[in-house]
């Protein structure tokens, strides 16, 4: 008898320690889980890009007005000239021989004035003591003023003749660099139709400008003064910083594509940067230094229904009710009601905006944070400058607070949503 207790007692013994030994690796109940990041400080920016052509600011072509040899050319390639300086030389022998001719012209001119104005004093005299026929004086005084008018004429052809002279001798009209030399000495220049351009003068190296083309969809955010940074293909490695100068309102039209000019101003100053590159610019919108940011996946992220609807279910069980559900520990702000059970919409509530807060002003949004017990609550923020990948925080949140971007809901809920939908009243398909 006691042999038979013993043997009882042993194997109630082993089963008490087999369930203690088992107990901890019994089935769980399973619980969703959620991906969170932290609110950070740093920068943020909204940017438009553009591909543009770099071109000095003040570009002339010099050319010349008269027709001739070119004698002598007295500057090359990137040569840095001065205002006035002397370019080129053409031959002027046959311009100096039409300033001759007109000053012949001149001297001609004179000396018929000279007797038609002595002829006229003459018979002028003669006509006021009533001793000329009216008709002799008239013809005196014609004669007079038309050889006054042929002096004027032959001046006048004297001074275009000076002045083509001196078109002979081509000088800079800016200070600047030889950006181009078009001809040689001893070719000859035609200026019948087309002024022909010998050179062309870019004023300060040191000083240059981007010539952009931007989007119609992207020139309503393009303000002047806007912070632009740029590469170009010479120095892959180097940013070159500049700033919105103009927005051209005129519209271009390539292939159905509307673009607007937008021209960049670009320092220079050890004038790395060559008229006709090409650069890649990015022009800077908005842009926040030193502020608060969070993952813009967090304004996108809402729970599912199912989880919102358990948490509700857990709310009126613990007594608190579906109706407020309370921001944070002591926080004084509330979403507004809750949808009544069994109300909540499918999809949830839009991302980003909690239930009650659609009247909220411009900027308002709800991001959901966890907290110690593993539970996640909305809260309220204030977003400024969003660029998609992150989003400024400008009030309901700090430094180091988690946000939720992603949840895992447990795979027995996920079977039964799938269930419920699938062979909800009448089936599937609704038979």
């Amino acid at each position: 008898m006691k042999k038979k207790v013993l043997i009882i007692s042993g194997i109630v013994l082993v089963l008490a320690v087999a369930i203690l030994i088992l107990k901890p690796f019994g089935k769980k109940a399973a619980v969703a889980t959620f991906e969170t990041v932290k609110v950070t400080n740093g920068s943020i920016s909204n940017t438009v890009t553009a591909t543009g052509t770099i071109a000095a600011i003040t570009s002339i072509s010099v050319g010349t007005q008269v027709s001739g040899i070119l004698q002598h050319l007295y500057v090359k390639f990137n040569d840095r000239v001065k205002k006035g300086q002397l370019l080129a030389q053409l031959d002027t022998v046959s311009l100096k021989a039409q300033l001759d001719q007109s000053q012949s012209q001149v001297d001609q001119a004179k000396a018929q004035l000279n007797f038609e104005e002595a002829t006229y004093k003459r018979l002028k005299v003669l006509y006021d003591k009533q001793l000329l026929a009216q008709s002799d004086y008239d013809q005196a005084l014609y004669n007079f003023e038309n050889s006054r008018a042929s002096l004027n004429n032959a001046l006048s052809a004297l001074s275009r003749a000076q002045v083509n002279l001196n078109y002979a001798t081509i000088t800079s009209p800016i200070d600047g660099v030889v950006l181009n030399k078009a001809v040689e000495e001893g070719q000859t220049v035609a200026a019948s139709f087309n002024t022909p351009t010998l050179f062309t003068i870019v004023n300060d190296l040191t000083q240059m400008q981007v010539q952009t083309s931007v989007d119609e969809a992207d020139i309503g955010k393009v303000k002047q003064d806007q912070r632009v940074e740029f590469t170009v293909d010479a120095y892959p490695d180097m940013k070159f910083e500049g700033k919105v100068s103009e927005v051209r309102i005129q519209p271009v039209t390539t292939n159905n594509v509307v673009t607007y000019t937008v021209i960049l101003s670009a320092p220079n100053p050890e004038e790395k940067l060559m008229p006709g590159m090409t650069a890649s610019a990015t022009i800077y919108i908005e842009e926040k230094a030193n502020t608060l940011l969070m993952s813009g996946k967090a304004l996108r992220f809402t729970p599912g229904a199912d989880y919102l609807k358990k948490m509700m279910d857990d709310m009126a069980k613990a007594g608190g009710g579906p109706r407020n559900m309370a921001i944070g520990a002591g926080g004084p702000n509330a979403p507004g009601p809750m949808p009544a059970q069994g109300s909540m919409p499918a999809g949830g509530p839009p991302a980003g905006m909690m239930p009650g807060m659609e009247g909220a002003g411009k900027g308002m949004k709800t991001v959901w944070m966890k907290d110690s017990n593993g539970m996640i609550h909305p809260m309220p923020v204030t977003i400024g400058v969003d660029n998609g990948s992150n989003v400024e925080v400008l009030t309901g949140l700090k430094e180091g607070d988690e946000v939720v971007i992603s949840m895992t809901e447990p795979a027995s809920s996920a079977k039964k949503s799938v269930k419920k939908s699938n062979n909800g009243p009448g089936g599937p398909f609704g038979m």
